[in-house]
């Protein structure tokens, strides 16, 4: 009887145990994955609660291989989390949706402009409840309609027109200037770019004082995890979380290496993701760029995007590009300004708020896409790793694109960074609206020593005036935050999106 009793309890615990953690794990994988709460934290608790079973039922040693079970499972689960975890969502809440949203009842045209692939059609989605009257000039009948009768395409009278890539038919932006002059209601127009339309030669009408131009970038790490973009706010409050585990040079790499255009981020294979970022680049380069300008040494333009990769997070040398290319400088200078009118690569302006005469005031050079970028270089994940130089200018583009995202979020913050003639350089100086600096430079490595905050020492003591706070950080592939002096700290790069 008392063997029947001991075979129906240790059942019993099997099988409670095997509901409880099998319902946990995949509640924990379908609500809380994409957001990251801590899996570490998740699988303790798993445990806490199996310990609690093993000490109240301690003469049941099935207890003790559900342990060594879950164990396995927490780390298989953490390993390859990016693969069953925060990549599995298909579409994503945009940061910018809210802000359309409301922007739109203020302004009758709201143009937002990215790169194609960005997402702006799901934007659109999220924005407008019912999409009534959405229009893609990428539709050839579309495209007739637009560029033979503007002002028939244009007609609306039930609520808020969406025109996707309104770059492909100029001629529509007179018309709704017309419209909107005459009919202040807002709301009125949605329209979307894959260029920046206030750069097109072949745009000559303005809409300022009718419009709000909204920047769409790639998909943020904080966007594919649900995390709203709260960095800079914490970081001027010294905010830093303590400790962030899973979160190494490796895993931030692969981070790099997928990108943020979301159908690049849904693919697992590393091949086939390549081949999606080398499609996207032949698409831009053969039949986009036709719309915006008329380049006619295709070759050298497509040779160009490469070699611009490669001067990412650089000050680059023009001198050098043209000697590789055969090309003049006002050529170069031509095709350089059209792949950043189609958002593919972008400058950060230099600091220039100071008397101090050896101050530099050349631009920086990044690609806007981590994943583009890596893929038009040819380059592999596992040589990246052991390659400090390319992980260096992977990892700092990288973070360039996280915080240019947030600053797009907040126009109270403005993104520069500082280099001066004795090449005391800050990757990144935020300012923000009352003057207040973040000056934020980037480390691929695991580890950080005073020595690497000498530029951000010099900068606090000779440059900042006017009782200005400033607060400097490097962001870094270790997962502990860590003071160095007053309002100087060594934090994880994933701080960024936690």
């Amino acid at each position: 009887m008392f063997f029947l009793l001991n075979i129906y309890y240790t059942f019993c615990i099997i099988f409670t145990i095997f509901i409880a953690v099998t319902l946990l794990f995949f509640l924990h994988l379908i609500f809380y994955s994409y957001r990251i709460i801590s899996n570490m934290l998740f699988a303790q608790f798993l445990l806490y609660v199996l310990q609690l079973l093993y000490y109240t039922f301690y003469t049941t040693p099935i207890v003790l291989f559900a342990l060594l079970l879950l164990y396995l499972l927490q780390q298989f689960y953490y390993i390859f989390r990016s693969r069953i975890g925060v990549f599995m969502h298909n579409e994503y809440k945009r940061w910018q949706a809210d802000g359309v949203r409301n922007i739109l009842n203020t302004r009758r045209v709201v143009v937002v402009s990215g790169a194609r692939q960005t997402g702006k059609t799901t934007l659109s989605r999220q924005v407008i409840d019912n999409l009534e009257e959405y229009r893609s000039l990428d539709d050839s009948f579309m495209l007739d309609y637009a560029l033979s009768d503007p002002k028939g395409f244009i007609f609306n009278n039930t609520g808020t027109m969406v025109i996707d890539e309104i770059q492909k038919a100029p001629k529509l932006i007179p018309e709704i200037k017309l419209v909107v002059d005459k009919d202040k209601r807002p709301g009125q127009f949605l329209l979307t770019g894959s260029a920046n339309i206030l750069t097109l030669p072949t745009i000559s009408d303005s809409l300022a004082g009718r419009v709000k131009y909204i920047r769409l970038r790639p998909l943020t790490v904080g966007e594919i995890m649900g995390k709203k973009p709260s960095f800079f706010s914490r970081a001027y409050e010294k905010d830093f979380p303590a400790i962030i585990s899973g979160y190494n040079k490796e895993y931030i790499i692969n981070l790099a290496f997928r990108g943020g255009y979301p159908e690049a981020v849904a693919i697992d294979n590393i091949q086939q993701r390549r081949v999606w970022h080398n499609d996207f680049i032949n698409t831009i380069l053969m039949r986009d760029l036709k719309d915006i300008a008329n380049i006619r040494r295709q070759n050298d333009l497509q040779s160009l995007v490469g070699i611009l990769a490669s001067w990412s997070s650089k000050f680059m040398e023009l001198s050098q590009i043209t000697s590789a290319l055969s090309i003049n400088k006002v050529t170069l200078d031509s095709y350089i300004n059209t792949l950043v009118s189609m958002y593919m690569y972008e400058k950060v302006l230099p600091w220039l708020k100071t008397d101090y005469e050896r101050v530099g005031r050349r631009s920086k050079f990044y690609a806007t896409d981590t994943g583009i970028m890596a893929s038009s270089l040819g380059w592999n994940p596992k040589e990246v790793i052991m390659n400090n130089d390319r992980s260096g200018k992977l990892i700092e583009t990288f973070v360039f694109q996280e915080l240019a995202a947030q600053v797009d979020m907040d126009y109270k913050y403005r993104l520069f960074q500082y280099r001066d003639r004795l090449d005391r350089e800050i990757d990144f100086l935020i300012e923000r609206d009352d003057g207040a600096l973040l000056g934020i430079e980037v480390k691929a490595g695991h580890s950080v020593s005073k020595d690497d905050f000498k530029s951000q020492f010099w900068f606090q003591e000779n440059i900042v005036k006017n009782n200005n706070p400033y607060i400097g950080i490097i962001v870094y592939s270790g997962d502990r935050t860590v003071p160095f002096a007053e309002n100087m700290f060594a934090v994880p790069t994933a701080a960024l999106w936690l």
